[in-house]
C-alpha cells in the first residue's frame, strides 16, 4: 500500500501500527539514501526471516517518489511474489511519480491534512507527557492548530517551542495555565508564523493555479485574490502568475473587453520592472480586473476550430483571386484576378470568398453578445453573408 498524503498527516505513524497489530518485522528506509543494492538486501533478509522464524517483513519506504524508474522496478518481483510487504509513503501524487507497474500492485490512501480538533487532541496528549509543567489551555492549543496547517509533526514542535519560550523566559511557576493571548505573543515573539503548504513544483502547485484560472473564469475577484495571496505567501514565481494572467485575458475574455490583455501584459512590465513585494499591488489589480470583466472564450473557440478543420482537410488550395501575382506566369494563371481592395470601398468592407472553395461557408469564430464583443457580433451580422 501506499499512504499519499501532506507531511505530518501520519504516514510514517499507520505504517507503525499496522506493523505492531500484524506482528510483522518492520523494516524502515528512505527512499532519498537507499539505492537498488538496499533493496535486494532487505528482500533477501525478509526471505530468511520468513524461512526460520514465520514472519512476514514489512519494508517502509518513506518519500517513495524520489525512487526513480530502475528503484521502483527492482521492488516488483519481491511485491508480486510476497516476499516482503510494501508500504510507501509519499507526499507527491503518486499517479505522476509512481511508475504504472508498481501502481497497479499498491493500494493507494490518501490521506487529508489533520483537521484542527484532530490537532488539538494531540497536543493535548503530548502537553500529558511533557516534562514542563505549564499547559495551555483549550483556546491556546486551537491556536497553534490553527497555525500549523493540519500538519501534527509542526504543531508539536510548536508546543515544545512555547514551552521553551515560558521556561526561559523565567515564567511564575504558581500559575501554570497559559492563554491564547499569551500563546500568540509567544509565536510572534518567536517570528512563528503560520504554515503555508504550497510545493511549486507539486500538486500544491498544480491544484492552487487551477483554483486561481477558475476563481477568475467565474468573475469572482475575492477568489482570485485569495489563491494569488496563496502563491505569493508560498513563493510562487510572479512570473509563471503573469504568463497565466495573458494566457487567461485571450481565453477567457478575449473581445469581450480587448483592453483585459493589455493590463495583463502591463503588470507583466511592472513585475518585471518592479519586482516583489510591490508588485503584488500590480497583480492584485490585474486579478480584480480580469475577474471583474465580461467574458467570452469566442476567440480560442474559434482557433480551437479553425485547427481542427485544418487537421481535417489538410492544407486547402488558396482562392486565387487572395493570391500575389508576383510574376506573369502567375497572371496569367489567374493569381489576384477579381480581387477587391476593401479600402476601395466606402464601407471600408468588402463581401468576397477567403475561405478555399471546400469549407466556404463554414464559420469558426462566433462572437457573444457580451461587452465590447457584442459590437462585433452586430457588424458582423449585417455582412452576411461572411
Amino acid at each position: 500500500m501506499v499512504f499519499w498524503g501532506p507531511p505530518g498527516s501520519g504516514k510514517t505513524t499507520l505504517a507503525e501500527l499496522v506493523s505492531n497489530l500484524t506482528r510483522c518485522r518492520f523494516r524502515r528506509i528512505s527512499a532519498v539514501q537507499a539505492g537498488v543494492k538496499q533493496i535486494r538486501e532487505e528482500a533477501e533478509s525478509a526471505i530468511l526471516e520468513l524461512s526460520m522464524r514465520d514472519r512476514r517483513t514489512i519494508i517502509f519506504i518513506d518519500e517513495i517518489h524520489r525512487f526513480n524508474k530502475s528503484q521502483q522496478d527492482a521492488l516488483l518481483p519481491f511485491v508480486e511474489d510476497g516476499a516482503l510487504i510494501l508500504i510507501g509513503a509519499t507526499t507527491e501524487n503518486p499517479s505522476f511519480e509512481i511508475n504504472a507497474a508498481l501502481l497497479s500492485r499498491v493500494k493507494v490512501y490518501h490521506l487529508e491534512p489533520l483537521r484542527i480538533e484532530d490537532l488539538v487532541s494531540v497536543l493535548s496528549r503530548a502537553q500529558t507527557i511533557s516534562s514542563e509543567p505549564y499547559r495551555l489551555d483549550l483556546d491556546a492549543l486551537s491556536l497553534l492548530g490553527e497555525s500549523a496547517g493540519g500538519d501534527a509533526r509542526t504543531a508539536i514542535n510548536r508546543l515544545e517551542a512555547v514551552m521553551l519560550h515560558f521556561r526561559a523566559a523565567g515564567r511564575s511557576l504558581e500559575n501554570f495555565r497559559v492563554s491564547k493571548e499569551e500563546t500568540l505573543a509567544a509565536l510572534k515573539s518567536l517570528s512563528i508564523h503560520s504554515s503555508i503548504r504550497y510545493d511549486k513544483s507539486g500538486e500544491e502547485h498544480y491544484d492552487v493555479i487551477s483554483a486561481f484560472i477558475k476563481s477568475i473564469r467565474d468573475s469572482d475577484p475575492d477568489g482570485g485574490l485569495y489563491y494569488l495571496a496563496r502563491m505569493l505567501e508560498g513563493g510562487e514565481d510572479p512570473k509563471f502568475i503573469c504568463r497565466r494572467l495573458i494566457v487567461l485575458a485571450s481565453e477567457d475574455i478575449g473581445n469581450a473587453d480587448p483592453r483585459a490583455l493589455q493590463i495583463a501584459v502591463a503588470v507583466k512590465e511592472a513585475v518585471h520592472f518592479i519586482g516583489m513585494p510591490e508588485a503584488r499591488i500590480n497583480l492584485a489589480q490585474a486579478v480584480t480586473y480580469l475577474a471583474c470583466a465580461p467574458k467570452s472564450n469566442a476567440s480560442y473557440v474559434g482557433v480551437e476550430r479553425a485547427l481542427a478543420e485544418v487537421r481535417r482537410s489538410g492544407p486547402l488550395s488558396v482562392p486565387k483571386h487572395l493570391r500575389n501575382a508576383v510574376t506573369g506566369l502567375m497572371r496569367k494563371e489567374g493569381y489576384g484576378k477579381g480581387y477587391q481592395y476593401a479600402h476601395d470601398s466606402k464601407s471600408g468592407y468588402i463581401s468576397q470568398a477567403h475561405l478555399p472553395d471546400k469549407i466556404s461557408g463554414q464559420r469558426f469564430y462566433e462572437p457573444k453578445s457580451i461587452g465590447y464583443e457584442g459590437v462585433f457580433k452586430e457588424r458582423l451580422d449585417q455582412r452576411q453573408p461572411r
